[in-house]
């Protein structure tokens, strides 16, 4: 594996025998971190975030199972 930086960007050059699922899955890590560094959410909005999301899940379980 070769990493280089240019003044625009960092290059990554692995072998070609890499899985490309691999590739997707690092590619989506490094998403994420730039997604996330640029944003101002706080710990409490996303614990918020989550429990409304549980919370519509298990309303939508509990209909769908007639409980």
């Amino acid at each position: 594996m070769i990493i280089e930086r240019t003044s625009k960007e960092v290059v990554f050059r692995l072998s070609s025998s890499t899985k490309l699922e691999d590739l997707q899955e690092i590619a989506n890590l490094f998403t994420f971190e730039e997604i996330s560094r640029k944003s101002k959410a706080t710990q409490k909005d996303v614990d918020d975030l989550v429990r409304k999301i549980k919370k519509g899940r298990w309303a939508k379980t509990k209909s769908k199972l007639d409980l």
